[in-house]
Formats: C-alpha cells, structure tokens, sequence
C-alpha cells in the first residue's frame, strides 16, 4: 500500500513539473511571437511616419512660398530628392522622385520611388485634405501600396490648450516585405504637433503626439488589433522614427501584448509585456 501511494504521489509530481514547464513554455512561445510581431509593426509604423511627416513639410513649404513669406524655410528633404509641382483649377499635385538607387532621409530610412501629393491651393480654409499615392514606392526595402488621406487643421485640443496644427489620418495601404511576406495595415491617427510649430523653418525643433487606432493584417491572415493607450511622443531632433514615450496595447485572439515606450530617451528599445513576462527588444526601421 505504502508503495502504491509513493507511485501515485511521484506520478502526480512529475505531471505538476511537466504541466509548468509546458506553461513555463508556452508563456516563453508567446512572449516571443509577441516580440516578433512588435518588431514588424515597428517597421511599418516607421513607413508611415516618413509619410506623414513628407505630407506636413511639403503642404508647409507650398503654404509658405504662396503666402510670399520672408522666413527661410528648410524642407526635410534630402537634396536627392526631385520636386516637381503643378496648380490646376486651385489644385496643388506634387510629385516627389526619390529615384530608383535609394534617397536617405536625415533618420537613415532609405526612400526609393514616387510620391505624389495633393491639396488645395487655398491656404484660408480652416481645414485642408492631404492626399498622396504611390508610384513604385519602397521605404527601406518595403513596397508600400495602397493610399492615405491627412485632414490637416489648426485648432486646440485636450492635449494641447493652444490652436496648433493638427492631423487627422486615415490609413489604407499593403506592405510587402523583402522576403515576399505582404501585410495590411487600415486605421487612424491623430497627429498633433504640440512643439515647434512657431518656427516654421526648424523642422528639428518639432514634437508630435500621436494617437489612435489601427489593424494589421499577416500574411497568414490573423489579425493584430492596436490601440494607443497612452500618446506617442515623437521628436524630431531625435532623428529616429519611433516614439520616446508613450504605450500601444496590441490584441490577437485574446492575447494582450503591451507596448512601452520608454519615458523620453531617444533610442530604439521598448518593452514588450505578455502573460506576465516583460521583454526588452530592439525596434527596426
């Protein structure tokens, strides 16, 4: 008898261990999956801030040469980059090339292809719809499709009392990695420029808050669903394409992944938490 429940007390040990160590597993797994899946979102996300920032300095440099102003003022544009503009019926397009051996931004993402730009030549109206699409367009090696649409107002808000310039975006475009893999992100943003926008020539001295929602489609068709929880700060003076602060929660299938910026450094790195485990990763552009 003695011997039976030594068994069935060493079986239900063993079962225990084993149970942990496939959760212990299991936990580990999905950290990991976590981390890859930030990691390529980190990628997509630096695409779309280069685009949102192109759109803003280009509308202010047009609104500045039509406005005749006196103020010097500094696109973010590499010199490799050919601008081309036309104005029909109160219309501006512009076309910027950034031609087919690759155009470093001042961040180091390399641009290849077109961009075309629209927006009205009335500069008054209290708000302005940016529009732009792509001609052959990669950004660090991605193929970038689709179309994103910027209604751009000045206004105050609940992040910033003073009227400052404001970006309503809406997302819609296809990324294809180098490697084949496609993925689709829709959304929308709101991006206010809570810092220099006094200073119209220092493309530097910006600071960005951003906020909203979104939805990334894998190529083997789940879904992660993102929201920001907590404004992302962008500085421009950083000269990298991800946040200094600020937290994005991100949800597949029940699970939660939590994404933390940091609290201001200018770096790469975030903190990525699931199921109790908290990872530190690198971002990549």
């Amino acid at each position: 008898m003695k011997t039976k429940k030594l068994f069935i007390g060493s079986f239900m040990a063993i079962a225990f261990f084993i149970s942990c160590e496939s959760n212990d597993k299991d936990q580990n797994s999905t950290a990991t999956t976590a981390s890859e899946q930030v990691a390529i979102d980190s990628k997509i996300d630096a695409s779309i801030e280069d685009l949102s920032n192109i759109a803003e300095d280009q509308f202010s440099m047009k609104q500045s040469m039509t406005s005749k102003s006196t103020e010097t003022i500094k696109s973010m544009l590499p010199a490799c980059a050919i601008v081309s503009w036309t104005l029909k019926d109160g219309i501006f397009t512009g076309t910027i090339d950034f031609g087919t051996e690759g155009c470093t931004l001042e961040n180091g993402n390399v641009l290849k292809g077109k961009i075309t730009i629209t927006f009205s030549g009335n500069f008054t109206t209290a708000e302005q719809t940016i529009t732009y699409s792509f001609d052959a367009f990669y950004h660090n090696g991605k193929k970038i499709q689709g179309s994103k649409t910027i209604t751009r107002s000045l206004k105050s808000t609940e992040l910033l009392a003073a009227v400052h310039p404001v970006f309503t975006c809406t997302i819609d475009i296809t990324v294809t990695f180098e490697d084949g893999s496609v993925y689709t992100r829709t959304g929308n943003r709101v991006k206010e420029m809570v810092e220099g926008y006094d200073t119209k020539g220092i493309w530097s001295d910006n600071v960005f808050l951003v906020t909203g929602s979104g939805a990334t489609t894998m190529p083997n068709g789940n879904n992660w669903s993102s929201i920001i929880k907590t404004p992302l700060r962008f500085v421009m003076a950083c000269k990298k394409p991800f946040p200094v602060s600020g937290t994005v929660l991100k949800t597949k299938n029940d699970v939660e992944i939590l994404v933390d910026f940091g609290t201001g450094e200018c770096d790469n790195v975030a903190t990525v938490t699931t199921g109790g485990i908290t990872t530190t990763i690198e971002l990549k552009k």
